[in-house]
């Protein structure tokens, strides 16, 4: 078997066992069994929050198995074909195998990669806010750039937005702008945004064409379940209501409909402009429950709790993530070293590999820098 095809093959057996170690191998078909009897239970849906939980960590467990299975089988006949194209010197054969395992092994690092997303949020919902900082108009106008380029994120994975408040710049763009994004992962994927991003260009507002630089903090914070209960103090907040001052459109309110809550204890601050009063202190309040809720992962997740601290304000000495668009073209994440030359792409919403890397590396503790250089 040639080197190439050797090495495909490890890829693939090196992504099957970091699979068997998510899920934990040894007991997993032990735990099947016990949910099984579980829901065979007549009494299980007198407690329904309970019994979905049931249905959704069995549910997760048989598509764990069944994907490393199916991943261990396509290895398994591919390897065969391989060997046997090669007995009869069928290189036919032999070549569309190996164009087998190269698929197979983008494949086996996706869910590999879905794997490290077992976080106890990782597979909820996600708020995430961004917000306007150093540079005035340019900033505003960058933060718009982060909107779009999230929100094509979201639609390309087939995710549903909802913009939940926003507020205009003075000249361009917006100061701030918050969105709920729902669908599977939501939360798992984005987290890694959360920080403060750094851009360099040619200003468009700038008659002399001189260069700028621009800042803009995101920050992402998972939706709470209807099961993780949060209780707030109403001594702990205040609630006001005031105009909205949205980008135009659809989003302009004519009354003073919007909402803003206050929680005293954190500072934390939230807002929702998009819908009526009522729907805007409901849609608040989850959002304040939410923010809680991460205050409370950020202490026991160190990871997490490291990059929202490296945050900071919004300028120099803060960034996880530098765009260049001028004097040359290119992409950097601070944290992992990954970089592309593709700004168009990434403003466009082409941001897994950078995603994929931080995430990575949260599991690991180690760049991918620092891990090449171990090989």
């Amino acid at each position: 078997m040639r080197a190439e095809i050797q090495t495909l093959v490890g890829e693939i057996e090196n992504s099957l066992e970091l699979l068997r170690q998510r899920m934990g191998w040894e007991t997993a078909q032990h735990r099947l069994e016990e949910f099984n009897a579980r829901v065979e239970d007549p009494t299980l849906w007198d407690d329904p929050a309970k019994a979905q939980k049931l249905m959704r960590d069995r549910q997760s467990l048989v598509d764990a198995l069944e994907t490393h299975n199916s991943i261990q089988q396509e290895l398994s006949d591919n390897s065969e074909l391989i060997e046997l194209g090669e007995m009869e010197d069928d290189k036919e054969v032999v070549t569309d195998a190996e164009n087998a395992l190269k698929a197979l092994a983008k494949r086996a690092a996706a869910k590999e990669l879905e794997a490290l997303l077992d976080g106890e949020a990782d597979a909820n919902d996600t708020f995430l806010e961004i917000n306007a900082g150093a540079g005035g108009t340019e900033s505003c106008d960058w933060a718009s750039m982060l909107a779009r380029m999230y929100v094509r994120w979201a639609e390309k994975r087939g995710y549903t937005v909802e913009l939940q408040s926003e507020s205009a710049g003075d000249e361009a763009g917006i100061k701030s702008a918050a969105y709920k994004i729902s669908g599977h992962n939501a939360y798992g994927w984005l987290k890694s945004e959360s920080g403060v991003h750094r851009l360099v260009r040619i200003s468009p507002f700038d008659s002399a064409a001189k260069r700028h630089t621009s800042f803009c903090s995101v920050w992402v914070y998972p939706v709470v379940d209807d099961d993780i209960e949060i209780e707030v103090n109403p001594a702990d907040i205040r609630i006001d209501t005031y105009r909205s001052s949205g980008a135009g459109g659809q989003h302009v309110n004519t009354t003073d409909s919007a909402v803003r809550i206050t929680h005293h204890p954190t500072g934390i601050v939230v807002t929702s402009s998009e819908k009526s009063q009522h729907q805007n202190r409901d849609i608040a309040m989850k959002a304040l429950k939410s923010r809680l809720y991460q205050l409370e992962l950020d202490k026991r997740n160190e990871a997490i709790n490291e990059a929202h601290e490296a945050k900071g304000d919004a300028g120099w000495g803060n960034q996880i993530r530098s765009y260049v668009l001028q004097p040359y073209q290119m992409v950097k994440d601070l944290r992992t070293n990954v970089e592309t030359s593709d700004t168009k792409g990434v403003l466009d919403g082409d941001l897994d590999q950078f995603m994929a890397a931080t995430l990575a590396m949260n599991v690991s503790g180690k760049s991918r820098a620092e891990a090449q250089g171990e090989d």
